[in-house]
């Protein structure tokens, strides 16, 4: 049932309501539009209110709120509206839905109104969401403030509905993580946006709220970490989440919205519930006393004082027994300062290495259990029948940005919206529909993945149907009117999804450094690739209008352009120390392309902080904390073979030429799929047009390589994925000249072939084949979702 009113939403959400700049019949003129909320309305409906008539004035036409008017546009929740309860509409659809609205026309609905544009919603959330979705029809982007992404002015825009449009989310709790902020949002808040707070305070967090609403998300995990000091130490900004409607909720290290590393003042050895049970529940009594009358989502369960394991247990069975102790106390006192644990919603996250101690948990039915990722956006665990069926449901905890092993990645956004829907589409076909939190960093520069993020979460079936291409086409369209630049977006999310340019080091923290050991074709075409996209970003700048290119600079140039010359810089370097000792003279050139690149990526990164947005960006590594973490910063060559360039963005018009290949090599001769029965593509992953991941256990490729009598060496890739069993390792067959071979990907957490998986988005088997006859290979899938990545032959046998 929940699947047909799914396909039903994606199909109607936005048919029935179109803007144009002309009229048609049927439709109504918003210019000098009225907007009419009810008598003491809720604040935050008096906010939209208000927030819309400034949406239709940033497109150029007039509106006010309150007054009269021949046409009006009327925004309430129902039950709280005069107006709107007392219009004759069925509104019986909105009954006991959760934050769903209804936008409708009414004709001459009171005497002196010609026409009401009604916007009403099941709560107040609801409303807000309506009224959103409306701006973004006008052109409006929820991206307006945090990306200055300007609504083109069309001159007088007309409405018109062919029928009521209604809405709702799949997902109930849609949230945002603000984290590792160190190098990013706190140092803009504290000395850009908010000097006068020093930190990330209330006007940050109104803006971040708004933003919020305008996405269509309605939960935040603020900002956790010690340089930006709690965020109950004001108590503004809690006050402001619950008039602006927005759930607060704390990360898996912070129970019951305590922030541990900037709030519990004894000595941290005493952050131990074994020890010190009852300073520790004093501790957690005091934010449920001054928070409680807050909507809030509260997590459940006990850490470290920051991200690491908790203390006072060291068996499986002394931590899951003090586990069970603790989350039972737990209820308990939100039971005697908020109200019905049954009631009050609650999650538990069994992150890192709470994960393995679920099992023997006496986790309440109503406790939203929320499954993590491994931190680089693939799923580690998804719920079994059982666990899809309890009470409180099931949530994920994802990341889009990361501060941990084996690499962070704290600088640009590439990951491809192919891969978190791939990802939280198995989960929501899982049941986990309760609670999605995403980990986006500092929110700049992840406002695609974000966008995506929200649209998957309220609507995953119409979101999957579109596909990464299609859905970042209507994106650039609403945003620039120029669908092209999805292409560019695709692109680069593509090319990174190989490896991000915070990984350009293929030696892990503590190992020996090594160079890439790829070879110059492969780095050619890499290079190339790049080269590609900015000749074609080139070519459509041009077209953005005047008050969109700051946009279009953050959004697109910036991240295309960057990674293309973080990738240009290691590469020229990696050629330059394998060049000096024979060949000094080239190997000067490639020193001074080296040190270009790096000039030019100070100076768009200096670009991209100026202004408004001073200190929002870093470059990675940002600084020389967390270095166990994080990669080596470039060693440039000496000032005096580097030569002289100058430190501007006045030459970015010959960057391509920098890019070209050189030097040439033969790369491995990779098999040809030639049929794929029981496979689905995944545009958008992979190292081709995307991954074919299997539909069942079964599942047939047919593989087409050439016929030889020598031993050959036979890489398969499949992505670093895990697969729905807990524990297991991918697994497959390989029928090659009538022989069965089977095939394994290990898939273990925390140690050195996952490290090496998630950098590249890559799993490797090798099989040693003593010869080849004539015919197609079969490669046959051990289980479902498998995502084969292509198969490559080298001449000889694996080395192991």
């Amino acid at each position: 049932m929940l699947l047909a009113w799914l396909l039903s939403v994606a199909g109607a959400a936005h048919a029935g309501l179109s803007v144009d700049i002309n009229a048609s019949p049927g439709s109504v003129p918003l210019d000098g539009a009225v907007i009419i909320t009810a008598t003491g309305a809720d604040p935050l409906e008096a906010f939209v209110a208000q927030d819309l008539a400034d949406d239709i004035k940033r497109v150029g036409l007039r509106a006010s709120v309150g007054g009269k008017g021949a046409v009006q546009v009327w925004i309430g929740t129902m039950g709280k509206h005069k107006a709107i309860d007392t219009a004759g509409l069925d509104l019986s659809r909105l009954q006991g839905c959760w934050e769903c609205f209804e936008i409708t026309l009414l004709r001459d609905p009171t005497p002196g109104v010609k026409a009401a544009l009604v916007v009403v919603g099941s709560d107040r959330r609801g409303t807000a969401y309506g009224v959103y979705t409306l701006s973004q029809a006008l052109g409006v982007s929820p991206w307006h403030w945090w990306a200055d992404v300007a609504p083109l002015k069309r001159g007088p825009l007309h409405v018109r509905l062919d029928a009521p449009l209604r809405d709702g989310p799949a997902v109930k709790y849609r949230g945002l993580f603000i984290n590792d902020e160190d190098w990013g949002l706190f140092p803009w808040a504290a000395h850009t946006f908010e000097p006068e707070a020093g930190t990330i305070g209330p006007r940050t967090y109104e803006q971040v709220f708004r933003l919020l609403l305008r996405l269509k998300a309605n939960t935040l995990w603020p900002a956790m970490h010690k340089v930006s000091g709690a965020f109950n130490a004001n108590p503004r900004n809690a006050e402001l989440a619950q008039r602006y409607g927005i759930l607060m909720g704390s990360s898996h290290a912070e129970p019951l919205l305590r922030n541990n590393v900037s709030e519990w003042r004894a000595p941290h050895e005493q952050y131990n519930y074994a020890t010190h049970p009852q300073l520790v529940r004093e501790y957690w009594v005091e934010r449920l006393k001054t928070n409680g009358r807050f909507d809030n989502l509260y997590s459940l369960g006990m850490r470290g004082i920051h991200d690491s394991g908790m203390q006072g247990a060291s068996t499986v069975a002394e931590k899951q027994a003090l586990l069970n102790q603790l989350l039972a106390d737990q209820r308990e006192l939100i039971r005697q300062h908020v109200g019905d644990p049954t009631q009050v919603p609650q999650i538990f996250v069994p992150y890192k290495e709470v994960l393995p101690l679920l099992p023997g948990l006496a986790l309440p039915d109503d406790v939203t259990l929320v499954w993590p990722d491994d931190n680089f956006g693939y799923l580690r665990q998804f719920p079994d029948a059982a666990q899809a069926n309890r009470q409180g449901g099931s949530g994920v905890y994802y990341h889009l940005s990361y501060l941990g092993a084996p690499l962070s990645y704290l600088w640009l956004s590439t990951t491809p919206p192919a891969l978190v829907a791939e990802e939280m589409g198995r989960a929501f076909d899982a049941g986990v529909q309760r609670l999605w939190v995403v980990n986006a960093g500092d929110i700049k520069p992840h406002e695609v993945n974000l966008s995506h993020w929200f649209d998957l979460a309220w609507n995953p079936v119409a979101v999957r149907a579109q596909g990464q291409q299609a859905w970042l086409r209507g994106l650039a369209e609403r945003l620039f009117g120029v669908a092209e630049i999805a292409d560019l977006w695709d692109g680069y999310y593509r090319v990174n999804f190989e490896r991000r340019p915070e990984h350009l080091q293929y030696h892990l923290p503590g190992e020996k450094p090594r160079r890439s050991g790829l070879a110059p074709a492969f780095v050619n075409e890499r290079l190339g690739r790049f080269a590609q996209l900015l000749v074609r970003l080139d070519a459509l700048r041009p077209r953005i209008a005047a008050a969109q290119r700051d946009a279009f600079y953050q959004l697109v140039e910036y991240p295309l352009r960057a990674s293309a010359l973080a990738n240009e810089r290691f590469f020229a370097l990696e050629r330059y120390a394998a060049t000096m000792e024979r060949d000094p003279i080239a190997a000067r050139g490639l020193a001074a392309q080296a040190v270009r690149a790096d000039l030019r990526l100070k100076a768009l990164t200096a670009r991209y902080n100026a202004g408004r947005w001073a200190g929002i960006l870093a470059e990675e590594p940002a600084d020389g904390l967390w270095t166990s973490y994080r990669m080596l910063p470039p060693v440039l060559p000496a000032a005096g073979l580097g030569g002289v360039s100058p430190d501007s963005l006045d030459d970015l018009g010959s960057a391509t030429v920098d890019l070209a290949p050189v030097g040439a090599a033969e790369a491995p001769s990779s098999l040809r799929v030639i049929a794929s029965e029981g496979w689905r593509l995944v545009s958008g992953l992979g190292r081709g047009i995307g991954v074919l991941a299997a539909r069942q256990p079964g599942a047939v490729l047919g593989l087409q390589a050439d016929a030889t009598t020598a031993p050959v060496c036979l890489h398969v890739h499949v992505l670093p994925s895990y697969p729905r069993q807990q524990g297991e390792a991918w697994q497959a067959e390989l029928i090659a000249g009538g022989q069965l071979h089977a095939l394994r990907w290990p898939r273990g957490m925390q140690d050195v072939p996952w490290g090496q998986g998630v950098l590249a988005n890559r799993l490797t088997a090798t099989l040693t084949l003593p010869r080849l006859d004539a015919g197609p290979l079969r490669l046959i899938a051990g289980q479902r979702d498998l995502m084969f990545d292509g198969a490559e032959l080298q001449p000889g046998v694996c080395r192991s």
